[in-house]
């Protein structure tokens, strides 16, 4: 059966001790079963206390026994990285060797705190494969995924910066069993409503987590069951894929964050229900 939780930085940033005990205590409030946390830094000046290269083996330790007792699972981590030029940074040469390091570490995180998912934008996949930037992306997720791979990781690939199909031929190219999907149904709105659920038909056998986030065109809100995604029809293809892990709440809007992710919470448990 489908678990809910949130993505922690729907709450802010996790740069303390501080700020983690406040997120978690809000995520018990809001009645989730679990949190997906970031663990890498926000930018220069914002450092995440999950940072890989900061939080050493005693702090991977500490933060999960803090975790488990507030009785909350973790769903798995998000490692966003962006070159200088462009968001994901993974199709950009400058910096390039440093975000694979980076990366490779917060899957190492990931599997010592025993939640072996990575969650990434890489950069948008070229649909035209004699673009430069194709060989520069596929090189550098073949590489990832293989490390992935190799201490039993997963490193996914978040929905939403390309079609569904591309993203598909782009795994089988790779074809390595450490290369999965994080499916984000709001954000394949932007290839049409249908594409949500396609998505889900052409991706099924690689998804492995997913974020539950709404867009609604008139109010910019993200908030679950206010928006055009078809939840019920979106749910309902999921399990038929397979798929009966986290539904992971995510709103970044930053307006009423906290009463949007309790209605969003509310309406999957209601929807799940109907199904």
């Amino acid at each position: 059966m489908f678990k809910i939780g949130l993505t922690i930085w729907s709450l802010g940033l996790t740069s303390t001790y501080e700020n983690l005990l406040n997120q978690l205590k809000l995520s018990k409030e809001i009645g989730v079963n679990g949190v997906q946390l970031w663990c890498v830094d926000y930018g220069v000046n914002n450092t995440c206390l999950l940072d890989p290269e900061r939080c050493d083996r005693s702090c991977r330790k500490e933060i999960r026994e803090i975790i488990d007792s507030y009785e909350l699972e973790i769903s798995g981590f998000c490692a966003q990285l962006s070159s200088p030029n462009r968001f994901g940074g993974f199709d950009d040469p400058e910096g390039l060797e440093e975000r694979i390091q980076k990366t490779k570490k917060a899957l190492e995180l990931s599997v010592e705190m025993e939640s072996p998912i990575v969650t990434t934008h890489p950069g948008r996949i070229p649909e035209d494969k004699s673009d430069p930037r194709y060989k520069i992306i596929f090189n550098s997720v073949r590489e990832i995924a293989t490390f992935a791979e190799d201490i039993g990781a997963y490193f996914c690939i978040e929905t939403g910066m390309e079609p569904a199909k591309i993203l598909k031929n782009f795994i089988l190219e790779i074809g390595s069993e450490g290369l999965k999907v994080n499916f984000d149904p709001a954000n394949l709105l932007r290839f049409g409503v249908s594409e949500v659920i396609n998505g889900v038909k052409i991706l099924g056998p690689w998804i492995v987590h997913t974020h539950a986030k709404d867009y609604n065109p008139k109010t910019k809100l993200a908030t679950v069951g206010k928006g055009l995604v078809p939840w019920k029809e979106y749910l309902r293809e999921l399990r038929n894929q397979g798929y009966n892990g986290w539904l992971v709440l995510e709103d970044e809007t930053g307006k009423d964050v906290v009463d949007s992710l309790i209605y969003g919470r509310s309406f999957l448990e209601k929807t799940i229900k109907e199904l």
